[in-house]
């Protein structure tokens, strides 16, 4: 199982962690919301569970809860800018469906 960060997401989160001045990655995980019946979630994260898996990309940490780990495994995460827009884009092979927000997800 594995979770990656390209070489932009990578950059952008290491640019916010410096920002922030501490932490140790970011967590990624699944919650159940949005119109398709999953939604991301990101926050820094400054101490790891025991059941934490921790994958690290470009040096930077993604860290995955077990009970997400199903549903992220194989993702991508990318920073990509559109425009005017800036943001995470979630190249998810487990989503059969998103939402046109593309923040929501169904398995």
């Amino acid at each position: 199982m594995s979770v990656s960060l390209t070489p932009a997401a990578a950059r952008h989160v290491e640019k916010s962690l410096i920002k922030r001045g501490a932490g140790l990655g970011l967590r990624l995980a699944v919650k159940t919301s949005g119109c398709s019946g999953y939604a991301y979630a990101l926050e820094f994260v400054d101490a790891m569970n025991p059941d934490d898996q921790c994958f690290e990309n470009h040096g930077v940490k993604v860290i995955v809860d077990p009970r997400s780990l199903g549903m992220l495994d194989g993702t991508e995460l990318d920073f990509v800018r559109e425009g005017l827009n800036e943001g995470f884009k979630f190249n998810n092979p487990n989503a059969k469906a998103n939402c046109g927000c593309g923040e929501s997800f169904a398995v």
